[in-house]
């Protein structure tokens, strides 16, 4: 990222937002020097989540996008993915459930794709998994899975499938990084994921009612229980 130009962006959108430094201050809960020193080229000197706050203000979006070994990280990434989503699969299978991998939907002009998909006939009851092996933007992971649980009884519909219940679940890759960002946001998580691995093992069995889980994913096997505050 060039510090300079990231500057001079967020400079030229607040300008024509029309709102002062002290204004994008107030609504991101920083100082206006902070402001003042991501416009003058010095974002390198602040935390990441304060970056995003405050490009949240002004609707900007910020993307990361680590390079390794030119497409090697890609193919890393994408062997963990499957890996994840290989055991999400065994995991709902091993309960009775049809699992369906990369499920893409279009419901309301609204695009997009679900990890798994997971249908149990018997108590017309899905499940919607979302897989992440690295937590990078909290806000926009729970607001896409919150979008796809809302559409998900439209997206089984369409594959003539009456949910009556719909469930969501977050598998986390178990990693250091990963739990220490989630222990970093254990009250934003909590309060919309309050539900943990064995109660997503127990609602499996019987699905009624909400869940709204978040588990780990420690290596090749199937989710274990975890709690937000591990």
């Amino acid at each position: 990222m060039d510090d300079l130009r990231f500057g001079a962006a967020i400079r030229a959108v607040r300008v024509r937002r029309r709102l002062t430094q002290r204004q994008v201050a107030d609504r991101a809960g920083v100082s206006q020097p902070t402001v003042s020193r991501v416009e003058h080229g010095g974002a390198a000197r602040l935390s990441l989540d304060t970056l995003r706050t405050i490009c949240r203000v002004l609707d900007v979006r910020v993307d990361l996008e680590p390079r390794w070994r030119g497409p090697g990280l890609a193919r890393l990434l994408d062997a963990r993915h499957a890996e994840m989503q290989q055991a999400a699969v065994r995991l709902l299978s091993g309960a009775g459930w049809v699992a369906v991998p990369e499920v893409t939907f279009s419901q309301f002009g609204e695009r997009g794709s679900i990890d798994v998909l997971g249908w149990d006939r018997d108590h017309r009851a899905a499940l919607v998994v979302e897989l992440k092996s690295a937590l990078v933007d909290l806000q926009d992971l729970l607001a896409s899975l919150d979008r796809k649980r809302r559409l998900a009884p439209g997206i089984c519909r369409d594959r003539g499938w009456p949910a009556q219940c719909v469930g969501a679940c977050i598998v986390i890759a178990d990693t250091r990084a990963n739990r220490r960002r989630v222990a970093a946001h254990v009250t934003l998580l909590r309060t919309a994921y309050p539900d943990d691995g064995h109660v997503l093992r127990r609602w499996l069995a019987e699905p009624t009612g909400t869940l709204a889980a978040l588990t780990y994913l420690s290596g090749p096997g199937s989710p274990a229980g975890a709690s937000h505050s591990a």
